[in-house]
Parts: C-alpha cells; structure tokens; sequence
C-alpha cells in the first residue's frame, strides 16, 4: 500500500497551484477558445482543404471524408546528430500506423536542433539556449495549420524538448504524445573517458588519443548514454506522463522500439476528439504534473540545465514555478538512482537495472509523487512504473520488481543520499543554483580569493600558466541570459577537476550554465540576476573573499560591493549568427524564469 502524499510535496505543489490560479486559469481559457474555434476540419473553407490534402497521396480519401483523426508530425530530425539520426525514416512507419488505426498523419512541420556537445567551447554555443525559443516558434508555426486533431512530438536533446513541449502548449487543446528515438549502445566506460580529458587538459594525452576515446563513448545513432540533459529530458516526459510508458530508453532500431511508436500512434488518435478518450496536452501538463518532473530531476540526480528548462515549460502552461520550489523538494526526495557523471554506469545500465519503472513505482509507494495526475497511457501514472516488453508478437507491460544493480538504484529506504542534490544558494552575490549530487560533501563548502574572468578561454589561459595552482573560487561573469545568451560552460571541468585533484579547494562561480554533465566540483550556476547591467558579479574584484556553501544555502562575498562601480558590460559579439540574436538577448527575462524572450515578451 502506498503511503499518503509527502508533506513538503503537498505544501509545495498547493503553493504552485496558489501561486499560479490567475495565469493558469487563464491558459485553460485559452485552450478552451482555441479547441472551439480551430474545431473541425469540415468548417475550413475546400481552397485551404485542398492545399493541405494535394501531397497526401494514398491518405486523401481518408482525409476527405474525415472519418479519422489527422496527426501533426513536428520532428527534429536532422543526421549529424546521433539522437536525432534515427527520426529520418519516422514518418514513413508513423504514417503505416496511423492507417492501422484508421487515421492519417501529416509532417507538419520540422524544428531545428542543435548540439550542446558540439558547439561546447565554441561560440554556437551562444545560439544553445535561445534555440530552446526557436524550436517553439517552430512547433507553432508547424501547428499553426488548421488541419490537425493531435500531435507526436519527435524530439529527444537539450533544447529541443523543452522548445517542443512550450510550443506545444498554445496549442494545449490537441492531444499530444512525444516518442524518443532512444539511446545509443554503452560504449567505453564513462570512468575512462573521464580520465583521458583530465590527462588532455594536463597535455599529458595528444588530441588523436583524445578524439578516439570521444569517439568511442559517442559511436553510433542514439542518444549519448551519460545523464546529461537529454535524457534528463526523457526521463521528465515519463514522469509528466507524455510518453507511451517506460519508452524512453530502449535502444533505436530495436524491434521493442518499433512496437512502442507504434502504440504511440494508436494511442493519440484514441485521445483525440474523434476518439473515445479525450485527454488534451494542456490538461495533461498541470501543477502536479511540473512537481512530478522536478521530483524525478532530484530522484534522479539529472541536469541542472531543468533548473531553467521547467520553470520555463510550467510558464508555458500558465504555471509559475522557481527555484525555491525545487530546493524545497529537494530537501523531501532522496536520490535513488546514481548515472554517469553521478555514478559509473550509462542509462542503458539504468535501464537494464530497472529504470523509470523502479523509479516511478518507488516514488509512488513512498507518497513521493502524484500518481492522480491525467497522462496519456490508458491506466494513468501507475503504468510508468511497469516495463514493456512481448508476450508473443503482443507488446505488453509487467511490474518492474526490485532493482537489478544496486549500485545503479536503490529503494528510497536505502538511498544513495537523503536528498535530491540541487540547492538554491543566495546572499549578496544573488541567487543561484548548486547541483550537490556529484560533489563530495566535503567540498560543500568553499571559502577563497576569487580570480574574475569574462570568457572560458582565459580560464583555460591561466590555468596553462599555472596562475590558478591555489585555493581558488573561479568567477566567470557576463555569461548570462542577456550578455551573450548564456552557453554551458562544460569546458571548464576538465581543468577545475585537475586544480581539485591536485589538493587545492576549488569552485566556480559563474551567471552561465552547466549541463548534466557537470560533476565533481562545486559550483554556483546559473547566477541571477546576472552582471550584465550591473548585477553583483560585475562588482566583484580579483582576490576577493568569495564563500560558496551548500550546507547553508550561502552564495556571498566579505568585500563591501555597495561602493564600487561596475564592471563596464562587454559589447556584443558577432559572427556565427549571433548577431541575429540580439533582439532575444535583449528581452529575455532572468535564469530562474526560464531566461526566454518568447515568454517574457509574450506576457506569460
């Protein structure tokens, strides 16, 4: 029997709805007017039908007589990046399905998708974040055609989800369904490809002897196997209830992935208006549904990007969620599951271990998540804690039973620590992020003269020269949201982790981002507000006492900043694009909204 709902759960998620009614009623609203005036498709007039319908080859009569639910395909796919790779032959199969079903579908339209782990270090990086806003004007440019009774969403990587879903969502009247393309095969262990970094940033590994170990971690179609922010992605759609139960790791190519699109199709032509089970996006992504993500996140110990990502998709539906809410829960929710860079095993050994299915159910049975909320698989959220699989040729799901590996997961009575590792830190330096999950807790707390640098490039310039052998906090300022668009700032971990191996007390600061990948050294990301325009980080000075402390939630520095003047902000960069950026840098709002211009200049 499952126990009562956690108290901090209960208080948070009635603060959520509180603190939400007008704007999310307001959104209902709007799906409400939008499901009566998009309503069918017989009242569009037959010029605007004819065009919709001309390509549609072997689907037309179906589409003309409009017995069946049309779905909207909206797909990432492109093939240079692995996890996007294998949505190429997509809608060729979906399409198969949906006949079977007596529907239709129809690409709708295409978003772009870009790589975090390929622009890393690079100044494509400035384009990551903001890409998040283009990918859902993308999905509501691709929605935007008055011809679609409901959606699957193909998307798995950084942005790409997040920017689906808050797309998606002004179009919250139609059902919708994402489908993961899945992760690829386990490559060299993840320990190993640690190593040879460290020893490449130590010059003590050549680059041919650093791009063949890369390569054998990233070697083929999928998902990268580490728990960075796609499959955090993957792992928060489960816990939403947008996915087709337990389908987020299964490997592309498979024939149980096949069977699992498969269901996806038949599934959302049965929750369309034309079918018998009507359950709208909108209506799907609600308070409890935004809590559920954020305890899956800390349960799980998954990427620290979220801390922007889900305030920004609760946004989307109206809802207000911040980082007070999120270190909150994680105070209530232990981590249970340990996956590289937390632990040593990929999310194939996570999943190989018992999964979402043993996450889910544990969360479940401890009052740790709401299992009331409305999902897309027919028996609600308690399907995400059983694991699909065959009984013959007939795709089935069966209780998960007790984890596999206990080094991979663990029951919440055994966890690997008490709490979900992803702390608010705040004083007179602002509000920040500190994922605590990786760190040892002896390096929870670290107070130090700061060195102040406004790009990673001279980082990396002093720490060749030796200028950071020391206890250090390194403070990498004007990475925000406004300055250039907030990149992850991944390449400074190789270095940092070396200065920590070689006994020095080390943390970086920094108003930039740090992605799932981030590991073993602390640091306080995502800094808000930022030093663009004069935030405190602007104010700080080289050999300033900085303390950074976990423990106490203390983010703060002992000079006297009240007098100084600021540090000029740098002009904007150009070349890669970024010029054509400007106007998002210019409105987007602060890191805990979701540092999107879409959302604050839309006005939710």
């Amino acid at each position: 029997m499952s126990k009562p709902l956690n108290d901090t759960l209960h208080r948070v998620t009635s603060r959520v709805i509180e603190r939400s009614r007008e704007t999310r009623q307001a959104y209902l609203d709007l799906i409400t007017r939008e499901g009566d005036s998009m309503g069918e498709r017989s009242a569009v007039s037959c010029s605007n039908l004819a065009h919709a319908y001309a390509a549609a080859e072997e689907d037309q009569a179906t589409l003309v007589s409009g017995r069946g639910a049309n779905i909207g395909i909206v797909t990432s796919y492109n093939d240079m990046l692995s996890a996007h790779q294998p949505y190429g032959r997509y809608p060729e199969r979906l399409k198969i399905y949906a006949r079977e079903a007596g529907a239709t579908a129809q690409v709708a339209g295409a978003t772009p998708a870009m790589c975090d782990g390929v622009t890393q270090g690079e100044t494509g990086m400035e384009l990551s974040l903001f890409s998040r806003d283009v990918i859902a004007l993308s999905t509501a440019v691709a929605l935007s055609h008055r011809m679609y009774d409901a959606a699957l969403l193909l998307g798995v990587c950084d942005k790409i989800v997040p920017g689906l879903l808050m797309g998606a969502l002004r179009f919250g009247h139609l059902p919708m369904i994402f489908v993961p393309g899945g992760p690829m095969p386990s490559g060299i262990p993840n320990k190993e490809k640690q190593r040879v970094r460290q020893l490449y940033a130590e010059g003590k590994a050549t680059r041919a002897e650093l791009l063949a170990s890369e390569m054998g971690s990233y070697h083929s179609p999928g998902t990268c196997t580490f728990f960075g922010t796609a499959n955090s992605n993957q792992m928060m759609m489960e816990m939403m209830g947008l996915h087709v139960p337990n389908s987020a790791f299964i490997n592309p190519g498979t024939k149980l992935r096949q069977a699992l699109d498969r269901e996806a199709v038949h599934r959302v032509t049965q929750l369309t208006r034309k079918g018998e089970d009507y359950r709208p996006l909108g209506h799907v992504v609600d308070e409890k549904a935004i809590i559920n993500a954020a305890v899956g996140l800390l349960a799980t110990g998954g990427s620290t990007n979220h801390a922007i990502h889900l305030p920004a998709m609760a946004r989307a539906a109206g809802i207000i969620f911040d980082w007070n809410d999120l270190s909150d829960l994680s105070g209530a929710v232990p981590l249970i599951a340990q996956v590289y860079p937390n632990g040593s095993g990929d999310v194939n050994h996570f999943h190989n271990a018992g999964g979402m299915g043993f996450v889910v159910g544990e969360l479940l049975a401890e009052g740790l998540a709401h299992g009331d909320i409305l999902t897309v698989a027919r028996g609600g959220f308690a399907d995400y804690a059983k694991e699909p699989g065959f009984e013959g040729e007939d795709l089935v799901w069966r209780p998960v039973g007790a984890a596999g590996d206990d080094t991979m997961l663990r029951p919440v009575a055994n966890p690997f620590k008490h709490d979900g590792g992803m702390r608010l830190i705040e004083g007179n330096l602002g509000r920040a992020c500190f994922k605590t999950s990786a760190v040892d807790e002896a390096r929870w707390t670290i107070e130090a003269p700061c060195r102040v640098f406004q790009d990673q490039s001279s980082v990396a310039a002093a720490f060749a020269a030796g200028e950071l052998d020391r206890d250090v906090v390194v403070v990498v300022r004007f990475q925000g949201p406004r300055a250039n668009g907030m990149p992850e700032l991944h390449k400074l971990t190789p270095a940092l982790g070396v200065l920590q191996d070689r006994g020095f007390k080390v943390a970086l600061v920094t108003d930039g981002r740090m992605s799932g990948a981030s590991g073993k050294v602390p640091a306080a990301i995502h800094c808000t507000p930022e030093a663009l325009g004069g935030g405190p980080l602007s104010r700080l000075r080289d050999g300033d006492i900085v303390r950074v402390c976990a423990a106490t939630g203390t983010l703060s520095t002992s000079a006297d900043l009240s007098d100084r003047e600021p540090a000029p902000d740098p002009a904007p960069e150009s070349g890669t694009g970024r010029e054509l950026f400007g106007m998002m840098r210019h409105l987007a709002d602060g890191a805990e909204q979701g540092a999107s211009a879409m959302l604050a200049s839309g006005g939710m």
